[in-house]
């Protein structure tokens, strides 16, 4: 005969009053239905006070009290938000002081370039792979790899040629360009290349050398915007790999040397979850008193709703201030 299992009895199960029980939702946290009609600062007050929301509101106000009290916000990111769409709202924290310096990987930079040059950037890659044509435009080639070897000859920063190269010249949209205006608003930029990963390397004009110094002398760069980074912020915003490295080794040098750099907050804004960035920029860095933000989703959306709640909180902590939610 089958051996059988036999139900488990339930009465003598302890129950408690629902009064006892702490809860992590309650009636003061949830959303309010929004009105067309309202303002933008009442439309962001009515969202749930929840998760990515909150999110959300405490890196804005991290943002809008680290800018109160003078320190930096610097803004490290790859290509993707320029693609999306967001290079306008970027130049305009820029000009708000929002962000005070700017961190960009080969391709931020690659794309930024496009965008001044013509008002349009990111191909098909997989239509142009199939013929050996991806990454083969000869413009973009000549422009960013000239601008590394004026930087390497000059001694200066890959990032801040670039710009200024960009900010001088006749490019029909040039207004688009974030390097650029970082460059007119006397704002730290810079760039940071991993040799062969970008389209630019695969060109004739490319000089490795000058690349590999450009890009060496913007490392050191971002060293000395972490060194004072001491009640900032560090927003990586769609790097998955590269940029957390850069900020990892940067952070090291800094103490290394002695710069006291223990309490500032950082923040990831991407599309998933990523290991790297979790560990190197989010949770190992701020064990010292810092604090850090997670907000996952598409940049397009989060960016805006971000920069709107940023101004909110300016405005609020300094109602003569820029913020204009």
């Amino acid at each position: 005969m089958r051996s059988r299992v036999p139900p488990l009895d339930l009465r003598g199960i302890r129950t408690y009053p629902i009064a006892r029980r702490s809860h992590k939702v309650a009636s003061g946290m949830l959303g309010q239905p929004a009105d067309v009609d309202a303002s933008l600062a009442r439309f962001l007050d009515d969202l749930p006070d929840v998760l990515g929301v909150r999110a959300l509101r405490g890196l804005a106000r991290a943002v809008a009290t680290a800018r109160h009290a003078g320190r930096p916000v610097v803004w490290a990111m790859g290509a993707h938000p320029i693609k999306v769409g967001l290079s306008p709202l970027l130049i305009d924290m820029m000009r708000r002081g929002t962000i005070t310096a700017l961190v960009l990987n080969g391709a931020g930079a690659i794309h930024d370039w496009e965008m001044a040059a013509i008002g349009e950037t990111s191909e098909d890659v997989a239509a142009a792979l199939s013929d050996g044509s991806f990454g083969m435009v000869t413009e973009t080639g000549q422009a960013v790899n000239a601008a590394a070897i004026a930087a390497a000859r000059e001694g200066a920063g890959f990032g801040e040629v670039l710009g200024r190269e960009i900010a001088r010249s006749s490019l029909a949209h040039r207004e688009l360009s974030l390097l650029a205006a970082a460059f007119d608003l006397d704002l730290p930029a810079t760039v940071h290349v991993t040799l062969g990963a970008d389209t630019v390397h695969m060109h004739p004009t490319a000089d490795g050398a000058a690349i590999g110094a450009a890009t060496f002398t913007d490392f050191r760069r971002a060293a000395s915007l972490v060194a004072e980074l001491e009640g900032g912020v560090w927003i990586n915003c769609g790097s998955a790999v590269q940029l957390p490295e850069v900020f990892l080794k940067a952070l090291t040098i800094a103490r290394n040397l002695g710069h006291h750099v223990a309490a500032f907050t950082t923040a990831n804004l991407d599309m998933q979850r990523h290991y790297r960035v979790e560990q190197n920029v989010l949770d190992r860095p701020t064990r010292g008193g810092g604090a850090w933000f997670n907000l996952i989703g598409h940049h397009e959306i989060n960016i805006p709703l971000l920069a709107a709640a940023i101004d909110l909180d300016r405005r609020r902590l300094d109602p003569g201030g820029s913020g204009n939610p």
